[in-house]
């Protein structure tokens, strides 16, 4: 009973594979149709769908000779040559189809029945000869489907002499040279087939990854600066109309001073975003600085500004940028601060920027996991690969603090760099 189950379910394994081949078939029939009916060229670069074991089922043909043996009653011992046939013929089904899966293929209970294949293959050879040695290359083309390694060539060579053995000892040496060169031939290029047509499809499906990834990684970046972009303006826009608001009632030139800086602030973040999307935001910390300064103060809250050191490199200043844009709007925001201090600091190697409140001690709130590129968690990601750090924390003495560490020259200037896609340069 459970040799019958096995049996029932080797052919439904075999039934399930040849449907999957002919649904792969129709997508790349599909594809190629559509291809041309758009006017364009037919999808060449397609490998189309994955071969298995049914590409090599039309070879088992070439032992049709010692079925046709055993019909016409030229075998002797008919029943065990019939039974050795059916044992090579499930063997080599069995072979080749694990072949075309590589964990299957490595398995050890493949190798086990390529083994009891050669042992079934050599029996037939040395019982009966003349077509029947036809099972050798047989045997050749299943080895090189298996066994596609440093040990290809190796074995290809010791089967091939064996088989040259085998059939010089049985039916003399007159053709024994020529079973020998089809066993080795078959395994030779059936190994090196199928292994081409592995290499390629593994490059296009790397191809297709880098490909998403790109995807993944350009839609990561525009998410992160719209939100560091519209975070901050929105929050000026806030608090400049509360202030607006607020000094309405008594002064009304300072309020229309304060709606005009609103309107300013709309046309900037207009021109932010073109930029964002583009991926060529131009900058500096000076001008980050200035903005800040005008943020705290339409807020309430009492900028104090210090910097000192050498120059800094332009994505350096980026970077910083990036930092003060963020912890301002956090202080805005979040922090109900009466002061702001913001230091800059450089020296031959290294550049330090701090930004203090004197707050609650609270920042923004942390993003749900897995979501990155966004707020604080974003700016992390962007020093680590220019090579900086970045820690924000409460202070011991009251407040927030935001505390960026970064080489004087990144050292991650492909990713923070001007005209970068996954990282543009702040303005």
């Amino acid at each position: 009973m459970s040799w019958w189950a096995l049996t029932r379910g080797r052919v439904r394994d075999l039934r399930e594979a040849r449907a999957r081949w002919r649904a792969d078939m129709e997508r790349f029939r599909a594809a190629q149709r559509a291809a041309r009916g758009n006017g364009g060229p037919p999808a060449v670069d397609h490998p189309g769908p994955p071969p298995t074991g049914f590409s090599l089922l039309p070879w088992l043909l070439m032992g049709m000779g010692s079925f046709s043996n055993l019909l016409q009653g030229r075998t002797p011992n008919p029943w065990v040559g019939g039974l050795g046939l059916l044992a090579f013929n499930s063997l080599y089904v069995y072979v080749t189809f694990r072949s075309f899966d590589r964990k299957k293929r490595n398995a050890v209970s493949t190798r086990v029945a390529l083994a009891l294949m050669g042992l079934v293959t050599t029996s037939l050879a040395l019982g009966y000869g003349g077509n029947w040695l036809m099972f050798f290359p047989l045997l050749g083309l299943a080895t090189g489907a298996t066994l596609r390694g440093p040990w290809l060539g190796r074995t290809g060579l010791l089967l091939s002499g064996f088989a040259v053995l085998v059939s010089g000892v049985r039916d003399g040496w007159g053709d024994a040279v020529n079973i020998g060169y089809a066993t080795f031939l078959s395994s030779m290029v059936t190994a090196a087939i199928l292994g081409l047509s592995e290499a390629v499809r593994e490059l296009r499906a790397a191809r297709e990854e880098l490909a998403r990834r790109a995807v993944e990684e350009e839609r990561l970046r525009f998410s992160r600066d719209l939100h560091d972009l519209l975070g901050h303006t929105l929050s000026v826009i806030v608090v400049k109309s509360e202030a607006a608001r607020r000094l309405a009632p008594r002064d009304m030139d300072a309020a229309l001073a304060q709606i005009t800086d609103v309107e300013s602030v709309g046309r900037q973040a207009l021109t932010e975003i073109r930029e964002a999307v583009t991926g060529y935001r131009e900058g500096s910390l000076a001008t980050e600085l200035t903005r800040a300064r005008s943020a705290l103060s339409a807020a309430g809250v009492e900028p104090v500004f210090r910097r000192s050191g050498t120059p800094l490199a332009p994505q350096t200043e980026a970077l910083l940028g990036w930092v003060v844009r963020e912890a301002v709007t956090n202080v805005v925001r979040h922090s109900d601060a009466t002061r702001c201090e913001i230091t800059v600091g450089s020296g031959t190697e290294r550049a330090r920027l701090t930004v203090t409140d004197n707050g609650t001690g609270t920042s923004a709130p942390r993003p749900a996991e897995g979501i990155g590129g966004t707020g604080l968690k974003g700016l992390t990601e962007r020093l680590a690969a220019a090579g900086g750090s970045l820690t924000a924390g409460a202070s011991p003495r009251g407040g927030f603090t935001v505390t960026a560490d970064l080489p004087v020259e990144p050292t991650g200037l492909t990713a923070v760099g001007a005209g970068s896609d996954t990282a543009p340069r702040v303005s």
